[in-house]
Protein backbone atom coordinates (compact mmCIF):
# COMPACT_ATOMS: atom_id res chain seq x y z
CA UNK A 1 0.00 0.00 0.00
CA UNK A 2 1.79 3.34 -0.91
CA UNK A 3 1.62 6.57 1.67
CA UNK A 4 -0.81 7.98 -0.30
CA UNK A 5 -3.33 4.98 0.09
CA UNK A 6 -2.47 4.41 3.39
CA UNK A 7 -3.84 7.83 4.87
CA UNK A 8 -7.21 7.47 2.54
CA UNK A 9 -7.19 4.29 4.10
CA UNK A 10 -7.01 5.31 7.38
CA UNK A 11 -10.06 7.90 6.94
CA UNK A 12 -11.83 5.55 5.49
CA UNK A 13 -11.62 2.97 9.15
CA UNK A 14 -13.00 5.95 10.78
CA UNK A 15 -16.15 5.61 8.76
CA UNK A 16 -16.20 1.95 9.29
CA UNK A 17 -15.22 -0.25 11.66
CA UNK A 18 -11.84 -1.96 11.06
CA UNK A 19 -12.44 -5.68 10.31
CA UNK A 20 -9.11 -8.09 11.07
CA UNK A 21 -9.00 -11.11 8.64
CA UNK A 22 -7.48 -14.02 10.20
CA UNK A 23 -4.48 -15.27 8.50
CA UNK A 24 -5.70 -18.79 8.55
CA UNK A 25 -8.73 -17.82 6.33
CA UNK A 26 -6.43 -17.35 3.31
CA UNK A 27 -5.86 -21.18 3.22
CA UNK A 28 -9.57 -21.24 2.18
CA UNK A 29 -9.27 -18.56 -0.59
CA UNK A 30 -8.64 -18.27 -4.11
CA UNK A 31 -6.87 -20.77 -5.63
CA UNK A 32 -6.59 -20.22 -9.40
CA UNK A 33 -7.43 -16.99 -11.41
CA UNK A 34 -7.53 -13.76 -13.29
CA UNK A 35 -4.96 -10.95 -13.67
CA UNK A 36 -2.55 -10.37 -10.82
CA UNK A 37 -4.14 -7.50 -8.94
CA UNK A 38 -1.62 -5.82 -5.69
CA UNK A 39 -4.42 -5.19 -3.94
CA UNK A 40 -6.74 -8.25 -4.83
CA UNK A 41 -5.74 -11.02 -1.92
CA UNK A 42 -5.39 -13.90 -4.38
CA UNK A 43 -3.09 -16.46 -4.24
CA UNK A 44 -2.65 -17.23 -7.27
CA UNK A 45 -3.55 -15.67 -10.74
CA UNK A 46 -2.96 -17.29 -13.77
CA UNK A 47 -6.46 -17.22 -15.73
CA UNK A 48 -9.62 -14.98 -15.40
CA UNK A 49 -11.36 -16.61 -12.80
CA UNK A 50 -11.20 -17.16 -9.00
CA UNK A 51 -12.00 -20.25 -7.58
CA UNK A 52 -12.53 -21.51 -3.61
CA UNK A 53 -13.29 -25.23 -3.61
CA UNK A 54 -14.84 -24.72 0.11
CA UNK A 55 -18.05 -22.79 1.23
CA UNK A 56 -18.28 -24.37 4.42
CA UNK A 57 -18.99 -20.65 5.77
CA UNK A 58 -21.79 -18.40 4.22
CA UNK A 59 -20.97 -16.74 1.39
CA UNK A 60 -22.26 -13.14 0.83
CA UNK A 61 -22.83 -11.47 -2.87
CA UNK A 62 -23.70 -7.40 -3.41
CA UNK A 63 -24.83 -6.59 -6.67
CA UNK A 64 -24.08 -3.60 -8.82
CA UNK A 65 -23.34 -0.52 -6.43
CA UNK A 66 -22.98 2.17 -9.00
CA UNK A 67 -21.43 4.89 -6.85
CA UNK A 68 -23.69 4.83 -3.68
CA UNK A 69 -21.49 5.20 -1.36
CA UNK A 70 -24.40 5.25 1.81
CA UNK A 71 -25.61 2.28 0.13
CA UNK A 72 -22.71 0.61 0.24
CA UNK A 73 -21.44 1.22 3.95
CA UNK A 74 -24.83 0.52 5.29
CA UNK A 75 -25.05 -2.90 3.21
CA UNK A 76 -21.46 -3.94 4.49
CA UNK A 77 -22.50 -3.27 8.28
CA UNK A 78 -25.68 -5.13 7.97
CA UNK A 79 -23.44 -8.06 6.58
CA UNK A 80 -20.82 -7.32 9.75
CA UNK A 81 -23.76 -7.64 12.07
CA UNK A 82 -25.12 -10.91 10.54
CA UNK A 83 -21.48 -12.74 10.18
CA UNK A 84 -18.89 -11.01 11.79
CA UNK A 85 -15.76 -9.29 10.63
CA UNK A 86 -14.42 -12.16 8.31
CA UNK A 87 -17.23 -12.60 6.12
CA UNK A 88 -16.49 -13.55 2.77
CA UNK A 89 -17.84 -11.09 -0.06
CA UNK A 90 -18.16 -11.40 -3.24
CA UNK A 91 -18.65 -7.74 -5.47
CA UNK A 92 -20.54 -8.52 -8.68
CA UNK A 93 -18.78 -5.34 -9.92
CA UNK A 94 -20.06 -2.07 -11.60
CA UNK A 95 -18.61 0.00 -8.60
CA UNK A 96 -18.74 3.50 -10.77
CA UNK A 97 -21.16 5.54 -13.13
CA UNK A 98 -24.44 7.46 -12.45
CA UNK A 99 -24.28 7.43 -8.78
CA UNK A 100 -22.48 10.14 -6.36
CA UNK A 101 -19.32 9.07 -5.53
CA UNK A 102 -17.71 6.17 -7.41
CA UNK A 103 -13.65 7.54 -6.08
CA UNK A 104 -15.18 6.60 -2.46
CA UNK A 105 -16.65 3.51 -3.68
CA UNK A 106 -13.44 2.56 -4.81
CA UNK A 107 -11.33 4.13 -2.47
CA UNK A 108 -13.08 1.73 0.49
CA UNK A 109 -13.12 -1.38 -1.89
CA UNK A 110 -9.77 -1.05 -2.87
CA UNK A 111 -8.30 -0.24 0.82
CA UNK A 112 -10.83 -3.28 1.82
CA UNK A 113 -8.75 -5.59 -0.11
CA UNK A 114 -5.55 -3.83 1.09
CA UNK A 115 -5.64 -4.60 4.46
CA UNK A 116 -6.88 -8.07 3.78
CA UNK A 117 -10.52 -8.72 4.15
CA UNK A 118 -11.96 -11.74 2.17
CA UNK A 119 -13.31 -10.03 -0.47
CA UNK A 120 -13.75 -11.14 -4.14
CA UNK A 121 -14.85 -8.16 -6.62
CA UNK A 122 -15.14 -9.03 -9.93
CA UNK A 123 -15.51 -6.72 -12.80
CA UNK A 124 -18.22 -5.17 -14.63
CA UNK A 125 -18.96 -3.01 -18.38
CA UNK A 126 -19.28 0.21 -16.24
CA UNK A 127 -16.01 -0.51 -14.18
CA UNK A 128 -13.92 -1.66 -17.74
CA UNK A 129 -15.49 1.82 -19.32
CA UNK A 130 -13.25 3.49 -17.06
CA UNK A 131 -10.47 1.29 -16.94
CA UNK A 132 -10.16 2.07 -20.73
CA UNK A 133 -10.15 5.36 -20.80
CA UNK A 134 -7.97 6.19 -18.17
CA UNK A 135 -5.23 3.75 -18.95
CA UNK A 136 -1.94 4.62 -20.78
CA UNK A 137 -1.62 5.51 -24.02
CA UNK A 138 -4.58 7.03 -25.12
CA UNK A 139 -8.51 6.51 -23.97
CA UNK A 140 -9.74 3.24 -25.01
CA UNK A 141 -13.54 3.19 -25.95
CA UNK A 142 -15.95 -0.41 -26.04
CA UNK A 143 -16.70 -1.45 -28.88
CA UNK A 144 -19.91 -3.11 -27.34
CA UNK A 145 -21.81 0.30 -26.85
CA UNK A 146 -24.42 1.42 -29.34
CA UNK A 147 -23.52 4.02 -31.93
CA UNK A 148 -23.49 7.59 -30.56
CA UNK A 149 -22.95 6.50 -27.31
CA UNK A 150 -19.42 6.52 -25.22
CA UNK A 151 -18.65 6.62 -21.70
CA UNK A 152 -19.21 10.26 -21.18
CA UNK A 153 -22.86 9.60 -23.01
CA UNK A 154 -25.44 11.02 -20.60
CA UNK A 155 -27.17 7.42 -20.40
CA UNK A 156 -23.97 5.30 -19.42
CA UNK A 157 -22.41 7.71 -16.24
CA UNK A 158 -18.80 8.76 -17.20
CA UNK A 159 -19.63 12.21 -16.18
CA UNK A 160 -20.91 11.39 -12.87
CA UNK A 161 -17.46 9.45 -12.45
CA UNK A 162 -15.10 12.43 -13.10
CA UNK A 163 -17.16 14.60 -10.88
CA UNK A 164 -16.47 12.74 -8.25
CA UNK A 165 -12.76 12.90 -8.83
CA UNK A 166 -13.36 16.57 -9.26
CA UNK A 167 -13.30 16.97 -12.77
CA UNK A 168 -16.57 18.77 -14.59
CA UNK A 169 -17.10 21.09 -17.48
CA UNK A 170 -15.75 18.14 -19.53
CA UNK A 171 -18.26 19.02 -22.62
CA UNK A 172 -15.72 20.86 -24.65
CA UNK A 173 -12.99 18.84 -23.99
CA UNK A 174 -10.97 16.43 -26.06
CA UNK A 175 -11.44 13.22 -25.02
CA UNK A 176 -7.18 13.16 -24.92
CA UNK A 177 -7.04 16.03 -22.76
CA UNK A 178 -9.72 14.85 -20.59
CA UNK A 179 -8.17 11.06 -20.30
CA UNK A 180 -4.72 12.90 -19.17
CA UNK A 181 -6.46 15.25 -16.88
CA UNK A 182 -8.45 11.84 -15.53
CA UNK A 183 -4.95 10.16 -15.11
CA UNK A 184 -3.62 12.65 -12.98
CA UNK A 185 -6.69 13.18 -10.59
CA UNK A 186 -7.25 9.65 -10.44
CA UNK A 187 -5.28 7.53 -7.87
CA UNK A 188 -2.56 4.60 -9.31
CA UNK A 189 -4.23 2.17 -6.74
CA UNK A 190 -7.77 2.77 -8.24
CA UNK A 191 -6.40 2.15 -11.44
CA UNK A 192 -4.05 -0.88 -10.30
CA UNK A 193 -8.32 -1.91 -8.17
CA UNK A 194 -9.76 -1.35 -12.04
CA UNK A 195 -6.83 -3.70 -13.90
CA UNK A 196 -6.45 -6.15 -11.09
CA UNK A 197 -10.71 -7.19 -10.72
CA UNK A 198 -11.33 -10.92 -12.06
CA UNK A 199 -14.07 -11.60 -14.50
CA UNK A 200 -15.44 -14.62 -12.45
CA UNK A 201 -15.25 -16.67 -9.25
CA UNK A 202 -16.74 -20.21 -8.51
CA UNK A 203 -17.52 -21.68 -5.06
CA UNK A 204 -18.51 -25.46 -5.54
CA UNK A 205 -22.18 -25.25 -7.20
CA UNK A 206 -22.06 -21.53 -7.36
CA UNK A 207 -20.86 -19.03 -10.10
CA UNK A 208 -20.56 -15.25 -10.13
CA UNK A 209 -20.17 -12.92 -12.72
CA UNK A 210 -21.05 -9.18 -13.60
CA UNK A 211 -23.49 -10.24 -16.55
CA UNK A 212 -24.13 -13.60 -16.73
CA UNK A 213 -22.85 -16.57 -18.93
CA UNK A 214 -22.94 -17.70 -22.65
CA UNK A 215 -25.33 -20.85 -22.89
CA UNK A 216 -23.60 -23.79 -23.75
CA UNK A 217 -20.25 -22.56 -23.09
CA UNK A 218 -17.95 -24.43 -20.51
CA UNK A 219 -17.46 -22.32 -17.83
CA UNK A 220 -14.25 -22.06 -17.50
CA UNK A 221 -14.64 -21.00 -21.39
CA UNK A 222 -16.37 -17.94 -21.17
CA UNK A 223 -15.67 -15.00 -22.82
CA UNK A 224 -15.00 -11.87 -21.18
CA UNK A 225 -17.49 -9.92 -23.35
CA UNK A 226 -19.87 -12.28 -22.17
CA UNK A 227 -19.03 -12.40 -18.54
CA UNK A 228 -19.39 -8.05 -18.87
CA UNK A 229 -21.94 -7.66 -21.04
CA UNK A 230 -24.17 -10.42 -22.26
CA UNK A 231 -28.65 -10.38 -21.79
CA UNK A 232 -31.26 -11.54 -23.11
CA UNK A 233 -28.87 -14.65 -24.99
CA UNK A 234 -28.45 -15.59 -20.89
CA UNK A 235 -31.76 -14.32 -19.77
CA UNK A 236 -34.16 -16.27 -21.58
CA UNK A 237 -32.50 -19.53 -20.66
CA UNK A 238 -33.67 -21.86 -18.78
CA UNK A 239 -31.12 -24.57 -19.09
CA UNK A 240 -28.55 -25.67 -16.41
CA UNK A 241 -25.37 -23.93 -16.86
CA UNK A 242 -22.98 -25.97 -14.61
CA UNK A 243 -23.56 -23.93 -11.56
CA UNK A 244 -26.00 -21.86 -10.53
CA UNK A 245 -25.21 -17.99 -11.88
CA UNK A 246 -25.01 -15.06 -9.44
CA UNK A 247 -25.31 -12.20 -11.64
CA UNK A 248 -25.81 -8.77 -11.75
CA UNK A 249 -26.06 -6.06 -14.47
CA UNK A 250 -29.80 -6.13 -15.73
CA UNK A 251 -31.79 -4.10 -13.39
CA UNK A 252 -34.59 -5.65 -11.87
CA UNK A 253 -37.38 -4.56 -9.10
CA UNK A 254 -35.97 -6.73 -6.92
CA UNK A 255 -33.71 -10.01 -6.61
CA UNK A 256 -34.49 -12.25 -9.62
CA UNK A 257 -34.14 -15.57 -8.73
CA UNK A 258 -34.50 -18.59 -11.40
CA UNK A 259 -34.07 -22.45 -11.41
CA UNK A 260 -30.74 -21.48 -12.89
CA UNK A 261 -29.69 -17.93 -11.71
CA UNK A 262 -29.78 -14.99 -9.40
CA UNK A 263 -30.22 -11.74 -10.57
CA UNK A 264 -28.95 -9.41 -7.75
CA UNK A 265 -29.40 -5.32 -9.55
CA UNK A 266 -32.07 -4.16 -8.04
CA UNK A 267 -30.96 -0.33 -9.64
CA UNK A 268 -28.77 1.49 -7.06
CA UNK A 269 -28.49 3.42 -9.86
CA UNK A 270 -31.60 4.55 -10.58
CA UNK A 271 -32.51 5.00 -7.17
CA UNK A 272 -33.03 1.76 -5.84
CA UNK A 273 -31.70 -0.67 -2.96
CA UNK A 274 -28.32 -1.92 -3.02
CA UNK A 275 -29.11 -5.88 -2.43
CA UNK A 276 -27.25 -8.36 -0.59
CA UNK A 277 -27.44 -12.32 -1.23
CA UNK A 278 -26.47 -14.79 1.57
CA UNK A 279 -25.65 -18.11 0.63
CA UNK A 280 -25.23 -20.90 3.24
CA UNK A 281 -25.96 -24.80 2.94
CA UNK A 282 -28.26 -25.19 0.05
CA UNK A 283 -30.44 -21.83 1.36
CA UNK A 284 -30.29 -18.55 0.01
CA UNK A 285 -31.53 -15.47 1.38
CA UNK A 286 -31.50 -11.69 1.02
CA UNK A 287 -30.26 -10.09 3.92
CA UNK A 288 -32.48 -6.88 4.39
CA UNK A 289 -31.91 -3.67 7.25
CA UNK A 290 -34.06 -5.91 9.59
CA UNK A 291 -32.21 -9.35 8.82
CA UNK A 292 -32.28 -12.71 6.70
CA UNK A 293 -35.26 -13.20 4.44
CA UNK A 294 -35.49 -16.86 2.87
CA UNK A 295 -35.53 -15.81 -0.62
Amino acid sequence: MDVAQGANCSKISKIRRAWQLAASRLENVRQIGGPINPVQTSLVASGHSCYAPLMSNPIYAIGDIHGQMALLTDVLDRIEKDSGPEARIVFLGDYVDRGPDSRGVIELLSCGLAEGRDWICLKGNHDRLFEWFIAPPVPRQDAHLMVGHHWFHEQIGGIETAASYGIGGIDRMRQKTLAAEMRAAVPDSHLRFLQGLWLSHREEDKFFAHAGVRPGVPLDRQDEEDLLWIRQEFLQDNSDHGAFVVHGHTPVDAPDRRANRLNLDTGAAYGGPLTAAVFEKDEIYILGPTGRTRL
